[in-house]
């Protein structure tokens, strides 16, 4: 052993310090040379006997720096041979029959919301989309709902904290009135999204959940133009011999308003049920766009006129794939959605 132990063990040091682990077999190299069973530090434990008394703790604290160093640069680069460990055991037995990767399915809702847009672009409609965060002006005023309608109470409807004039819309009319208030007619937007209420969850209603509205605003409009639109996604949707019906209601953006039912038919007991017995279904609401709404929104009510509608697309996706209860669409269990 050197009589200047302490500078050849600090050569040792920066030795340990400057190895360059690249890869698995430097990885190896470095055990061997530092930690070993025939390691080069061991030497230096052999030597303390040599060493006078009063050097003996200054020697074995630098002697055990240098393994604690070689062990901790040991551990930080094992990665190496984890990942060579990885590679062998990947491709160790080409014989074994490949890993077959289950290929994703699309959402039902995304299913029947593209097949609802593939109808109506096909009679010019554009599909538009704008804020889920809206205000009470796009959301309630400018279509004519009543400062004191029901819809606007907290029961109904989902306020921001410490905005009291923002919510969650409501329905998709929202991207209309935002529309009309930046395009004058003629106007023929399909408005595609998801909306939110305070309604109790359910197997018929959730508190999510989508919609598509249609707007189409021009000269000389009528109800007959918005049956024959009616009639023709109906046709589409559900087949060219499906029955359809309008009835009268009441919504606040539209006069005159209606609700429009398909004939579903009553050959079981599930048609029974979700239709009430009387085999008619109601899929969605529509009416003439009420004249005080094309106003709010800089259109001229006196020149224009035009028809809107909406429905819920989860309605239309349960009716197609007999689903029985609307919270399957969020829960995302795949025993439900590798059916589609």
């Amino acid at each position: 052993m050197s009589q200047d132990w302490f500078a050849e063990i600090k050569r040792l040091i920066e030795e340990i310090n400057s190895f360059q682990i690249t890869d698995a077999a430097a990885l190896e190299d470095f055990r061997l040379k530092y930690l070993g069973t025939k390691n080069q530090i061991k030497g230096y434990f052999a030597q303390i006997a040599k060493v006078p008394n009063e050097q003996k703790k200054e020697y074995g604290q630098l002697v055990n720096e240098a393994k604690t160093i070689a062990e901790l640069k040991f551990e930080n680069h094992t990665h190496f041979k984890q990942s060579e460990k990885k590679t062998a055991q990947k491709i160790s037995d080409y014989s074994l029959p490949p890993i077959e990767k289950a290929n994703g399915t699309r959402h039902p809702i995304s299913i029947v919301l593209d097949r609802i847009v593939s109808i109506f672009t096909k009679i010019g409609f554009e599909v538009v989309e704008d804020l889920e965060i809206e205000d009470e002006w796009h959301n309630f005023t400018a279509l004519n709902t009543p400062a004191d309608h029901p819809a606007r109470d907290m029961q109904d409807t989902y306020y921001l904290r410490d905005f009291s004039d923002l919510l969650l819309r409501t329905h998709t009319s929202s991207v209309q009135s935002r529309f009309m208030t930046k395009n004058q007619p003629p106007i023929r937007i399909l408005a595609p999204g998801k909306v939110y209420r305070n309604e109790t969850i359910s197997a018929r209603s959730h508190c999510q959940f989508h919609q598509v509205e249609g707007l189409y605003i021009d000269k000389h409009i009528s109800m007959a133009d918005l049956k024959q639109t009616l009639l023709f996604f109906a046709k589409e949707m559900f087949g060219p011999d499906v029955k359809i019906r309008l009835r009268p209601s009441y919504f606040p953006f539209t006069e005159p308003s209606a609700e429009m039912d398909i004939y579903w038919g009553l050959k079981d007991e599930t048609d029974h049920r979700i239709t009430k017995g009387t085999g008619w279904l109601e899929i969605l609401g529509c009416g003439m766009v009420d004249p005080a709404v094309l106003d709010n929104c800089g259109i001229d009510s006196k020149t224009y006129s035009g028809f809107a509608f909406g429905m819920g697309i989860e309605r239309q996706a349960m009716l197609l794939y007999k689903i029985p209860d609307i919270r399957y669409y969020f829960e995302n269990d795949i025993r439900f959605l590798k059916q589609f």
